[in-house]
């Protein structure tokens, strides 16, 4: 079994304050794969002072030696990526090429989006023409403390870390201690690319023992958290009494609205794939599918098949297969939600309780759908994080927006229609962060998060890089000659 019971401080691998290991489980197999340790309060600080003796330095490092680091960073992740696939398979159960892909290919998407942003990228620049004396800094927050999720490893940490560094800001990164394997490589890229001593510095451990004491330090500058609501609550909680800057992607329970003016069947069937992808665990699933009445039972018919149709398998098998969810926990509050569905009414069409078929062991859920959902059903209120779908009829437009936006919610939204005078009407009226027309996929570099309770600030592109930035506006400014 891997031992990596150390955390990387100051440039070097140490071991923790104090010994306290914690299994990583396969969720295939239901077996440890790898040890860790979890921080304490002592971890935390000790990475914190570290990142803030590296701040003057690297804030003060021009931006394009900044730049050539992060460049070698990827060119060392592009080598390696076959290694950051197979830790994400292992830690989180997602399939090998799912992970090889989708989930650390994203990681070096993000890396080459945030190179081109950070290569064209004005640092200081007049007001305006007519105000030349007035000149605008924009210059690095400070030490930043990084949280990341279980469910998209390299997708989350390098929209956090390559804008950060980018930035001139020196970082503390505290992986979910579920699927802490792929961050610990990254950790040693970092490290092989000749970062500075305390620049980058990860600390495993759990929200109490390492996240809440980054919140709450007074030496860090801003908290960046990807994760759930509630723990989005807790860090802002936190950060209040040091008036920190806090950047929030969390929950959703995004709808995906069907018209009759679409070809139903590609639709429907398109947003089952796209509701079950990753194992259902993603923020911005289209979980809630928002129909027309006069097509609502041919969508039924179509979710179902499609949900039968679904493979599940063993996550190390090549395959478009999805696989199990990440743990013990998950697998029984997923459980648990699909024995609220049927108590509530719904009508189960695909899927239901227990495993699959042929499964006795692992963390696998039944690729589940539900009809005749009411949006005040619990299973269209709460965010599942499993491959279950929820299927919600509506008479008009004006219904189909106001059940739409009817959540606490606002990541994600999905509208399938032939109007194209609708999808920008509907487009407009959608309370949520992005939008996704007829099935399109999202540019490198747009801005990824969401209105309500799914968090603020933006990542990715130029407004991911942006939220690690201070604003400084210099009266009298006196140009060089």
């Amino acid at each position: 079994m891997l031992s990596k019971t150390d955390f990387y401080i100051d440039g070097a691998w140490v071991a923790p304050a104090v010994p306290a290991t914690l299994d990583v489980i396969n969720p295939a197999t239901e077996e440890p794969c790898a040890v860790i340790s979890l921080g304490s309060a002592a971890d935390a600080d000790r990475a914190v002072a570290a990142a803030k003796r590296a701040f003057p330095a690297w804030a003060q490092t021009p931006p394009a030696a900044r730049l050539a680091l992060l460049r070698r960073l990827r060119d060392i992740y592009a080598r390696r990526i076959d290694e950051v696939a197979a830790a994400i398979s292992a830690e989180m159960g997602a399939p090998i090429r799912l992970a090889t892909q989708a989930q650390a290919g994203a990681g070096l998407a993000h890396l080459d989006a945030f190179l081109r942003v950070l290569e064209g990228f004005t640092w200081e620049h007049p007001l305006r023409e007519d105000a030349t004396g007035e000149h605008i800094l924009m210059e690095p927050i400070g030490v930043c403390g990084l949280i990341t999720p279980w469910n998209w490893p390299m997708n989350q940490v390098m929209l956090k870390i390559a804008p950060a560094l980018g930035a001139g800001c020196t970082v503390v990164l505290k992986p979910s201690e579920v699927a802490p394997l792929s961050s610990m490589l990254v950790a040693e890229m970092v490290h092989e690319a000749g970062f500075p001593a305390g620049v980058f510095n990860l600390v495993n451990g759990d929200g109490p023992g390492v996240g809440a004491v980054l919140s709450a330090h007074p030496d860090v500058d801003m908290m960046s958290l990807t994760g759930s609501t509630r723990a989005g609550i807790a860090v802002t909680k936190s950060a209040a009494d040091t008036v920190k800057r806090v950047s929030l992607e969390l929950g959703g329970k995004s709808p995906n609205l069907v018209f009759a003016d679409t070809d139903v069947a590609a639709a429907v069937r398109r947003g089952v794939v796209q509701c079950f992808n990753n194992t259902g665990q993603s923020c911005n699933a289209p979980t809630r599918m928002l129909v027309e009445r006069g097509i609502y039972e041919q969508a039924v018919e179509v979710a179902a098949a499609t949900a039968n149709e679904t493979l599940v398998g063993d996550p190390s098998e090549d395959g478009k297969h999805i696989g199990p969810v990440v743990s013990a926990a998950q697998f029984a509050k997923i459980q648990g939600l699909i024995e609220a569905g049927i108590a509530e009414g719904a009508r189960l069409v695909a899927g239901g309780p227990g495993r699959p078929e042929g499964f006795n062991r692992g963390y696998y859920v039944r690729p589940t759908v539900f009809a005749d959902v009411t949006n005040e059903m619990t299973i269209a209120r709460e965010e599942i994080f499993g491959p279950v779908l929820a299927l919600i009829p509506f008479e008009s437009e004006e219904e189909a927006v106001a059940i739409a936006n009817d959540t606490v919610y606002g990541l994600s939204a999905y509208v399938q229609t032939g109007d194209a005078e609708r999808a920008r009407r509907v487009s407009r009226r959608l309370r949520a962060g992005m939008v996704h027309l007829n099935g399109a996929a999202r540019a490198s570099g747009a801005p990824f998060g969401g209105y309500k309770q799914s968090g603020n600030g933006r990542e990715g592109g130029t407004w991911g890089l942006e939220d690690f930035l201070e604003v400084k506006s210099v009266a009298g400014w006196i140009a060089a000659e």
